[in-house]
């Protein structure tokens, strides 16, 4: 598995370098945010390991732009801050996981090669469900030619329902897809993004693709309703 690791306190960097080689991993490393966009868009990586304070760019737009561009590689990212809206800004911005510093070595790699796992089984693809048009790709939306604006969890709760389109998924699976680092995992989370999912791309176009099923969850109708 290749890694880029973007962290601009050397020491770290290279301990993480060291340490992620020897477990078999191929890893590169940058010190700051210019350099670190630049290495994980020439090059194709499975996971980027991103430090959050970094010169240049920060994690977070760094995280943005990589997501702007199409880019569907694991993105962990390192923080030493410890707080629950740092933690669902990095998520917010489009990262799969994070880890706060400082962190155990052996739980990093756990939590990459778990990451590389999930990123792995769900291959970038394009759904089309009528006249509704999910891309996981692009990380983009359109419903009768018309682009809709998602957030990044929003867009990853869509995109898992349309990958089992037609099927119900009950609200467990979608919190263990979309909030697997254990972020938000009440239950209710998921109730608040499925109502804003139908405000966007079902309501304003007279459609009712995302239908409740009860006791079951949730279920997006293979003709796009």
């Amino acid at each position: 598995m290749r890694v880029l690791v973007v962290e601009d306190e050397r020491r770290l960097a290279l301990a993480l370098q060291h340490g992620l080689t020897v477990e078999g991993f191929s890893v590169d490393v940058a010190h700051d945010g210019v350099s670190g966009l630049a290495k994980a868009t020439e090059r194709a990586y499975d996971v980027v390991v991103l430090d959050i304070m970094l010169p240049g760019l920060n994690g977070y737009r760094v995280c943005q732009r990589l997501r702007a561009t199409g880019s569907n590689v694991g993105i962990l990212m390192l923080t030493a801050k410890d707080g629950e809206w740092d933690e669902a800004e990095a998520l917010d911005t489009g990262a799969d996981d994070y880890l706060s510093k400082p962190f155990s070595f052996v739980v990093l790699v756990a939590r990459l090669r778990a990451l590389a796992r999930r990123i792995g089984s769900r291959a970038p693809r394009r759904t089309v469900l009528g006249d509704l048009v999910v891309d996981s790709a692009a990380r983009t939306c359109t419903r009768g030619g018309v682009s809709i604006s998602l957030t990044p969890r929003e867009f990853a709760v869509l995109d898992h329902l349309a990958r089992r389109a037609g099927e119900a998924v009950s609200k467990r699976e979608i919190l263990d897809e979309v909030w697997d680092s254990g972020v938000d995992s009440d239950p209710n989370t998921v109730e608040v993004h499925v109502s804003a999912l139908r405000r966007k791309i079902d309501t304003p176009f007279g459609r009712a693709a995302v239908q409740t099923v009860r006791g079951a969850g949730y279920r997006l109708a293979a003709d796009g309703g």
